[in-house]
């Protein structure tokens, strides 16, 4: 059965870091691609980054990138969001999600298993 369980979330203030964790099991982790997304209240989930399984390639949402990194562990089954400059706007419900298919990783529908989530509240 695979997990993902995503933890590092909290509140912290505009201009403040985070970084999420999200352990995965049950999965050849080094296999997948990783992403992390994001849903705000009333709003559609969207895509934060995603990072390739071997040679660990990242392509960040137009949002985000600059100031989140995202970062993966193989050994641990683990993959990281470092979030650095956070805004008001960063607030969100965080999930990864894990992916075997090809393509860019950007688009949810490309991910076969997804975290519960994690609270990243941004105060202004």
């Amino acid at each position: 059965q695979v997990q993902l369980v995503e933890s590092g979330g909290g509140l912290v203030q505009a201009g403040g870091s985070l970084r999420l964790s999200c352990a995965a099991s049950g999965l050849t982790f080094s296999n997948y691609r990783m992403g992390w997304f994001r849903q705000a209240p009333g709003k559609e989930r969207e895509f934060v980054g995603t990072i390739r399984w071997s040679e660990s390639s990242t392509w960040y949402a137009d949002s985000v990138r600059g100031r989140f990194t995202i970062s993966r562990d193989d050994a641990k089954n683990t993959v990281y969001l470092q979030m650095s400059s956070l805004k008001p706007e960063d607030t969100a419900v965080y999930y990864c999600a894990a992916s075997y298919s090809a393509g860019l990783g950007r688009s949810g529908s490309s991910y076969a298993y997804w975290g519960q989530g994690t609270q990243v509240t941004v105060s202004s």
